[in-house]
């Protein structure tokens, strides 16, 4: 994931949200407003996919996404590999069966899940290829896999290495496309995150863009003007589009991609409670 605070840690109900080091986004901080409704508006969207639905969710981070999920699904699982990530969604989200793991080797039987939900992790892996093999694996026949990632285009144009130290590598609509492919998929949906309306007037207001007006504070490390802090903590997913046409000029890429097979919706066993 995404962020531009510096790193910080708040307080959200009465749990400590983690760490804010710029690798993952969390709720409740001011300045990262703006990449947590990015991120969050794909859950909104893609939420009807996970109904009824044993759900996987692999590189859960805060667990706030999980958490949303478990409205809908029947069961809801999340693998991260970061120990404070697991103890926090334990201790936060008791919902979500959190269990600790690499992504690129999934805890997790074969034809175990009827979905999987992998948003905003993919380019923090170093063999994606792996990570993606695993999941066809786990998946039953006909399930889903839902994907969002920077697109690489637009997060870090005209560079050879991605813009965010933490992101190993950055893909582009097509890029993506081949990787579910070469792993089994079907790809059934590519769509992409835009700025609506009131976020494209943001942008004249801002210089330019109000993507690099953030960041700029940031690196700057010095106190946020009021306005900028204001125009951020406004923003609601309702500013942020998704949609299929001119994909390679969104901000993030959406797949859904199919396991083929005969459709079959994964069940929580009953012994898992």
């Amino acid at each position: 994931m995404t962020g531009t605070a510096g790193a910080t840690t708040v307080a959200a109900g009465d749990h400590a949200t983690l760490p804010l080091t710029g690798e993952r986004t969390v709720p409740g901080v001011p300045e990262e407003n703006y990449w947590f409704r990015r991120h969050e508006v794909v859950y909104q969207r893609l939420l009807d996919r996970c109904a009824g639905r044993v759900v996987l969710e692999a590189g859960s981070g805060e667990g706030y996404g999980a958490n949303m999920i478990a409205d809908v699904a029947e069961k809801v699982i999340g693998v991260d590999y970061d120990t404070s990530a697991v103890e926090h969604v334990r201790s936060r989200y008791p919902r979500v069966d959190m269990r600790q793991g690499n992504l690129a080797d999934l805890p997790l039987a074969d034809a175990s899940v009827g979905t999987i939900v992998n948003f905003q992790v993919i380019e923090h892996l170093w063999d994606q290829a792996q990570f993606l093999a695993e999941c066809h694996r786990v998946l039953t026949p006909g399930g889903e896999l839902l994907i969002s990632t920077p697109n690489r285009i637009t997060f870090s144009p005209g560079r050879d290495t991605p813009l965010n130290p933490f992101h190993t590598r950055e893909l582009n609509a097509a890029e993506l496309t081949e990787l579910l492919e070469q792993a089994g998929f079907e790809v059934t949906t590519m769509t992409g995150v835009h700025h609506g309306p009131r976020l494209r007037e943001l942008d004249a207001v801002h210089g330019g863009s109000f993507i690099d007006a953030q960041i700029d504070r940031a690196l700057a490390g010095e106190p946020w003007p009021a306005d900028l802090v204001r125009d951020v903590e406004a923003i609601t997913i309702d500013d942020f589009a998704l949609a299929e046409a001119d994909i390679d000029a969104s901000l993030d890429l959406v797949a859904i991609a199919r396991k083929p097979g005969a459709a079959s919706a994964a069940r929580a066993p009953e012994a898992d409670g």
